[in-house]
């Protein structure tokens, strides 16, 4: 948390890091979204909103490698907020649990990517950009 003289926490200049990342992150993932038509094929909307959540966990996993522990405010305002517009979990369960209705093993199939997907791709994220820092002597 950043601090004043004081010694007070300025929490109001960390919301408003999170809010403009965050509206940022958000009208990124719209972008991609709201172009889909209406009339397009059903898994499309949930195979676009599992990349863009696998896409969003590899630069968090990244950010956080790159940066560890500094840099405080980048970290707010590209990882929560940047990062968690633009990844979005409640889409991703309101749609796996649509096309797990109509279709139960797509349904399962796009959870397991989704999840296991995520995962993988910030661990690849962190380590290749813990690797980069580390061989640079901290100055990735």
């Amino acid at each position: 948390m950043w601090r004043v003289a004081s010694a007070r926490p300025v929490w109001w200049v960390a919301l408003l890091t999170v809010v403009v990342g965050g509206a940022a992150g958000v009208a990124a993932r719209a972008a991609l979204v709201l172009p889909i038509p209406a009339d397009a094929h059903p898994l499309v909307l949930p195979a676009v909103t599992a990349a863009i959540n696998i896409t969003g966990s590899f630069a968090l996993g990244a950010l956080a490698g790159a940066l560890g522990d500094r840099r405080p405010g980048l970290r707010l305002l590209l990882g929560t907020g940047v990062l968690g517009g633009f990844t979005t979990y409640s889409a991703f369960a309101v749609q796996a649990l649509q096309v797990f209705t109509d279709a139960p093993v797509v349904g399962m199939l796009l959870v397991a990517v989704s999840l296991f997907g995520g995962v993988v791709a910030a661990a690849a994220g962190l380590m290749l950009t813990a690797r980069a820092r580390d061989a640079s002597g901290g100055a990735a």
